[in-house]
């Protein structure tokens, strides 16, 4: 069967999700919890926020069941995010349920690597295929500022760990903040490739708890490649697909002889997600299953679709997808944050999940 066959075939039988602007949903990004270990300056207060009660959010069973509706109409990538994913118990064996799913998906989970180095070997042998790891600085006294916790050393031990299990690529997702690490970008870049981790440098969005944020204040992708390109030669790769990160070569840079070799032909790479001054909503495929089970299409948006209320009142797996599809068709064309009248959504990003 051809590739356009196997498309139309696929269409037909209700096994692809469409948006009204042609766009195909194939990536699932499932909230475990809202809870995290850490209180992120620029994400949390410092004494945390108002967690979802235990009943609100899904069970395993359910987790499973939902993801299964949606690998059964068209998704193909599952990512386990939160608040923190690890501060939920059993999740290896959630990924090994989720791994024994027809058809098979990609499965990578976000964490902040806390508690990664005493689960990495056990979540790959669960079926987990990668991690993304979030850190912003290799400073222990600046990231016990920023996160209110002293646990750097567990994160780097946690990365080290995924490694060796193989969950790779390992990638490293790094906040710049004009007043704190803006100037480590640098040197966070050569820590990564000495050590074989992929570093992507996020702008700093809109989905804060206290609603401090401002375009004003936030550095944007242009002002890191600056920054970078002082130091490094960087040179773009070209069409990214649906992947949210602009991705860079990196060609040369200060201690190029000790820059961890690439395997398979690949090359030294530094990544973008620039969300906010180079959006790239055209591409997006992604969706977002919430904790308490609300679907929502854009990380941006208002509008969620209550999925475990139609499971919890028995809903079949028929009703399930139809509802998931209905919302798919009212994806937005963009995330509007830069248009006259953006609100912030009133949950902030560990309550969506990333």
């Amino acid at each position: 069967m051809s590739p356009a066959t196997e498309s139309a075939t696929e269409f037909a039988s209700g096994a692809v999700l469409l948006d009204a602007f042609g766009r195909r949903a194939e990536d699932l990004r499932i909230s475990l919890t809202d809870k995290c270990s850490l209180r992120c300056t620029y994400c949390m207060p410092a004494e945390g926020l108002a967690w979802l009660p235990a009943r609100a959010v899904l069970s395993d069973d359910e987790i499973v069941r939902l993801a299964s509706v949606f690998l059964g109409l068209g998704v193909r990538t599952i990512r386990l995010t939160g608040g923190e994913p690890l501060v939920r118990a059993g999740v290896a064996g959630l990924v090994g349920r989720l791994a024994g799913l027809q058809p098979r998906p990609e499965l990578s989970l976000t964490t902040n690597a806390l508690a990664l180095a005493d689960r990495a070997e056990e979540l790959a042998r669960s079926g987990l295929d990668r991690v993304n790891v979030s850190l912003d600085t290799l400073d222990r006294e600046r990231f016990h500022t920023l996160t209110r916790r002293d646990r750097l050393a567990d994160v780097l031990a946690g990365l080290a760990a995924a490694q060796a299990a193989g969950l790779t690529p390992v990638k490293v997702n790094a906040v710049l903040m004009r007043d704190e690490n803006l100037a480590e970008a640098p040197e966070l870049l050569a820590w990564a490739l000495r050590a074989g981790y992929q570093l992507r440098f996020i702008e700093h969005m809109p989905l804060d708890a206290d609603h401090r944020w401002t375009l004003a204040d936030m550095v944007t992708a242009d002002e890191v490649l600056e920054l970078l390109g002082r130091s490094f030669r960087l040179r773009p790769v070209g069409h990214r697909g649906h992947a949210p990160a602009e991705e860079f070569e990196v060609l040369d840079g200060p201690g190029r002889a000790d820059w961890a070799p690439v395997l398979d032909g690949g090359h030294h790479r530094v990544g973008i997600i620039a969300s906010v001054t180079r959006p790239f909503c055209r591409d997006c495929d992604r969706l977002r299953l919430t904790a308490d089970g609300q679907l929502r299409t854009c990380l941006f948006g208002h509008q969620e679709t209550d999925l475990r209320g139609a499971l919890r009142g028995g809903a079949d797996d028929a009703e399930l997808a139809e509802l998931i599809r209905q919302a798919v068709r009212a994806k937005p064309a963009g995330h509007g944050i830069n248009a006259p009248g953006f609100r912030q959504p009133e949950r902030p990003m560990s309550a969506i999940g990333g």
